[in-house]
């Protein structure tokens, strides 16, 4: 049975742990509103470019440049997967991995091969311990204060490097999609090639100058940068929506601890106090 000291160390130790999550979740509550706003508000731009890029490509019809055609194959899959630089958020990085590792099981089960660049160390720690043989990347953000586009152009450029020196054929993206601050869906994006919806050219035909061979070439990369910039913002907010709900739970969960140390510490001391007692009236008797 522990000590009285022990149990007094231990309900300090737990009270200072109970600080600093609950500063914890303050901070995340007060990142995730900008975060939130920010993944919010690029959305209908994301949507609208893609509505843009899905008329173009229906007017095109088949072929169109690389981008929108891809190479005929599918053969080579590369895995963008984008976590955190930072834990103490729950289950965000674990969820975006799992679902990655499910895709690699799937693609190496129909004999594809399997590529791997990584935006976040989280990501890679997790990854590098099954299928370290299979990167091919790491993008590391982790001296970034705040996420902008050009961050999400570095990467695009990596990505269109990559496939203009015919490294693979098919790009996916892995990211959190955020709903709420209790829920974040992880999400895999394929694109490269470009996925053109059905009916997003909205039954209106266009004529486009230049050509929409020469608009599509110059709008593709960009919608790659667009789609990975939407992903980071998304990942933004589900992280910091996740980290406010897991300090939560650590900070209930640190005063429950509390309250049954502190009715342990105080039955230990009445258990003390009694065998005192005792010894002291035993002693008068013999007296």
């Amino acid at each position: 049975m522990p000590s009285l000291k022990d149990l007094k160390n231990r309900i300090e130790s737990v009270k200072s742990t109970r600080k600093i999550t609950k500063a914890m979740q303050m901070v995340a509550a007060a990142k995730l509103r900008r975060a939130q706003e920010a993944a919010e508000e690029s959305r209908p731009y994301a949507e609208r470019f893609s509505a843009v890029l899905g008329a173009l490509a229906s007017s095109v019809g088949e072929g169109g440049p690389k981008l929108l055609a891809g190479t005929g194959s599918d053969q080579v899959q590369l895995l963008v997967v984008m976590t955190a630089e930072r834990g103490l958020c729950g289950g965000f990085n674990s969820n975006i991995v799992r679902l990655a590792k499910e895709h690699i099981r799937r693609l190496q089960a129909e004999g594809k091969t399997v590529k791997i660049l990584t935006v976040g160390k989280k990501g890679r720690d997790q990854l590098k311990r099954e299928y370290g043989d299979l990167f091919v990347g790491h993008i590391d953000l982790s001296e970034v204060k705040r996420i902008g586009y050009k961050d999400a152009q570095g990467i695009a450029r990596d990505i269109l490097g990559r496939f203009d020196a015919g490294e693979f054929d098919v790009a996916t993206i892995f990211y959190s999609k955020f709903v709420n601050v209790v829920t974040q869906e992880p999400t895999a994006r394929q694109i490269i090639p470009a996925v053109v919806e059905e009916g997003a050219g909205g039954g209106t035909v266009y004529d486009f100058e230049p050509d929409e061979d020469a608009i599509l070439a110059e709008l593709l990369p960009r919608g790659v940068a667009t789609q990975i910039f939407s992903a980071l913002l998304e990942n933004g907010a589900s992280e910091q929506g996740a980290r406010m709900t897991a300090m939560d739970n650590a900070t209930r969960n640190a005063g429950e601890m509390i309250d049954k140390l502190t009715i342990e510490f105080n039955r230990s001391r009445q258990a003390v106090i009694t065998n005192e007692l005792i010894e002291i009236i035993s002693g008068a008797e013999a007296l």
